[in-house]
């Protein structure tokens, strides 16, 4: 028996975590992952009040790190690729708000043999509220855990 608690449940239906051993992301998020039928990636969360700052909006560093998941999840050309972000740029656009679901999707601009270049935006309602690019270099496969 594990003492971690249960992740709640998707906020869409035929979400499921995307790893759902990361701890960190775990932690964070939990974020919810649908692949696209244009082998996409879309990342949801319903935002809690625990992932917002003192303000009442949702912490900006939440938004960099389901963005630099889904910059990941993108990047890979084969499901167990590894990943690190050599390098992130965003902008904060606009504030999200406690139970917004918090949407993430993402476009490969180019993959090279060891690079990847994504960009992305993170919406709620339809409203741009992060926009981000970066650059993600595959280290290799993703180690088996257990």
């Amino acid at each position: 028996m594990s003492d971690a608690p249960a992740a709640p449940p998707a906020p869409l239906p035929g979400y499921v975590l995307y790893d759902p051993v990361d701890p960190f992301e775990n932690h964070a998020g939990p974020f919810h992952w649908q692949a696209r039928a244009d082998g996409g990636h879309h990342f949801v969360l319903r935002a809690e009040a625990r992932h917002c700052n003192s303000h009442g909006v949702v912490h900006g560093g939440l938004f960099m790190t389901m963005a630099d998941l889904a910059m990941a999840a993108t990047a890979k050309a084969e499901p167990d690729d590894a990943y690190v972000t050599v390098s992130f740029n965003c902008e904060f656009v606009a504030a999200g708000r406690q139970d917004d679901l918090i949407e993430t999707d993402t476009e490969l601009v180019r993959r090279t043999g060891s690079m990847a270049f994504v960009r992305g935006r993170i919406t709620a309602g339809g409203v741009a509220l992060f926009v981000f690019s970066g650059v993600m270099k595959r280290i290799g496969k993703k180690r088996a855990t257990g």
